[in-house]
């Protein structure tokens, strides 16, 4: 059975991390990618064709709803919104989903006391 590629997109280098180990624990899913902007994103996604897209809304150069609309017009595919800013009854998440956004997730909260990580919210 072929696997789902995934790439990630956020800002973060820290959640594209977590992200990548999290989605790789599960056997159907191949991260194939990840990217720190839009405009990077976009590069990518024509180099490694993936199946879904994880999607922050706070990014440099362009956000992520722009983004989204963007890519829905030129390369449509199924994109789960992964924010702080997208929780259930946000106004950023229903926009979200009226551009296209396939589902949305409230990112992991990470507690970094006693020197560790510790993740302290969990992916839907």
């Amino acid at each position: 059975m072929a696997r789902t590629k995934v790439m990630i997109v956020d800002d973060s280098a820290l959640m594209r991390q977590l992200l990548t180990d999290i989605l790789r624990t599960d056997p159907a899913l191949e991260v194939v990618g990840a990217a720190p902007d839009p405009y990077t994103a976009w590069d990518r996604i024509k180099q490694v064709e993936p199946d879904v897209l994880t999607l922050d809304v706070e990014m440099p150069r362009m956000d992520g709803l722009t983004f989204l609309d963007k890519l829905m017009s030129n390369r449509p595919m199924p994109v789960v919104m992964v924010s702080s800013l997208t929780e259930k009854g946000c106004e950023t998440t229903f926009r979200a989903l009226e551009l296209g956004a396939v589902d949305f997730v409230t990112k992991p909260k990470l507690d970094m006391t006693s020197g560790t990580l510790a993740l302290t919210g969990e992916l839907v």
